[in-house]
């Protein structure tokens, strides 16, 4: 096996410079333009071949041998920033207004550019194909399904990516096989009345006061309707109704999200939002929708693919510094629509940033140990060469055999 040297000083440093680069100029989703034009000028100096505009606004370069039959492994990256007001103080904080990288996305783009450049430092000697996936729009729009569709995943036989957690200790890794993440669904409910007088409610019916009975029955779905072995979670997010206090509202608007972490326990959910939903009409006269919007499926790793993310950890890191996930997240990753066509692995990268606030993603005041960008580019790197040598392993057996 090729067993590729950890990342030397100039290179560390151009993956701080290119994380702060990022951090200085996020875009939101399907909008990361300069990201994507930035990140092709990068490969472009390693000498890397890409293709621009997959997926609407990623980038798939490639690697290594491209003889028909060889076997192809993919690695990939999520680029897209978040609509939040950055209020962390550092020196490289985003210059664009409203929008700032609260997820370690920059440092995912840094990490999987070091991994290209350990990578074709071996090109020649490379047992086959390694696909680097730059994709877009990870925080909520799905842009993986984008990137399959435009045939990014075309002749890869596994695919592998890493995500920085604050969680855990720097350069701890986290590998966990079957499920690690949640259904991420969300919902809307209206509730609508003729409105009225707020002097005269016997009048009308209080879309306000259903909406405020229905919020808090909600509350008893997670802890009287599912089995208390699985995890769920049903939260209101927002809740929007009225326009004077001497005014009975109309029309009131909720949204929420439902995480679950089973088809069973996410039906039971669904269906109770629902019945709840149109038992306000009877309970309190007024009239209701709800509206359902599919989220992201579960990401469930290979357990082949984390057999094999768990021994390069372990060489990387120490066996003491690999961690497991006995519990799945509740959060959610569009990585799963790749794990749906081809067998992979998403594990996590401690980088628990001890001189900062303990901020955690999706703050405002979220940032991590850049320590960890080295590893994690080592760890990328030497998966996908252990993943090409392991391809027939990754594949299973063949039909009719044991």
């Amino acid at each position: 096996m090729i067993t590729l040297p950890r990342p030397n000083t100039q290179q560390i440093t151009w993956m701080r410079d290119i994380r702060r680069h990022l951090h200085r100029h996020p875009e939101l989703a399907f909008a990361e333009i300069a990201t994507a034009h930035f990140i092709g000028e990068q490969l472009a100096k390693l000498g890397i071949p890409y293709r621009e505009k997959i997926g609407r606004t990623g980038i798939v370069a490639s690697l290594g041998s491209r003889k028909t039959g060889v076997p192809c492994v993919a690695l990939r990256a999520d680029m897209d920033g978040l609509p939040l007001t950055e209020q962390t103080g550092l020196p490289f904080a985003s210059e664009t207004p409203g929008v700032m990288h609260a997820c370690g996305h920059d440092g995912h783009v840094a990490m999987l550019l070091g991994a290209a450049a350990l990578l074709k430092a071996k090109e020649t000697e490379l047992p086959g194909q390694v696909v680097l996936i730059f994709q877009p729009a990870e925080e909520g729009d799905g842009g993986a399904q984008g990137m399959i569709a435009d045939g990014a995943l075309d002749g890869v036989g596994a695919i592998f990516a890493g995500h920085i957690d604050r969680n855990y200790g720097l350069n701890e890794i986290i590998v966990q096989p079957g499920l690690i993440s949640a259904f991420t669904d969300e919902f809307a409910i209206e509730i609508r009345s003729q409105g009225g007088h707020a002097a005269k409610p016997h009048e009308t019916a209080d879309s306000i006061l259903a909406a405020g009975q229905l919020i808090t029955n909600i509350q008893s779905i997670v802890a009287r309707e599912v089995h208390p072995c699985f995890p769920a979670v049903v939260t209101v997010g927002t809740i929007h109704g009225g326009d004077a206090a001497n005014v009975i509202a109309s029309q009131v608007a909720l949204e929420g999200t439902v995480r679950t972490t089973s088809q069973e326990t996410r039906a039971v959910c669904l269906a109770s939002l629902q019945r709840m939903t149109q038992a306000m009409e009877q309970l309190h006269r007024v009239e209701t929708s709800f509206t359902l919007a599919e989220g992201y499926p579960p990401v469930i790793n290979d357990p082949v693919a984390a057999r094999i993310a768990t021994e390069v950890a372990a060489e990387i890191v120490g066996f003491e510094k690999v961690k497991g996930q006995p519990l799945p997240s509740l959060g959610g990753e569009d990585f799963s629509f790749f794990l749906q066509k081809i067998p992979g692995c998403l594990v996590r990268f401690g980088a628990r940033h001890t001189k900062l606030h303990d901020a955690p993603a999706h703050s405002p005041r979220f940032d991590f140990d850049e320590q960890v960008l080295p590893t994690g580019a080592l760890f990328l790197a030497q998966t996908a060469i252990s993943a090409l040598e392991r391809m027939e392993e990754l594949r299973g057996p063949a039909p009719g055999k044991a």
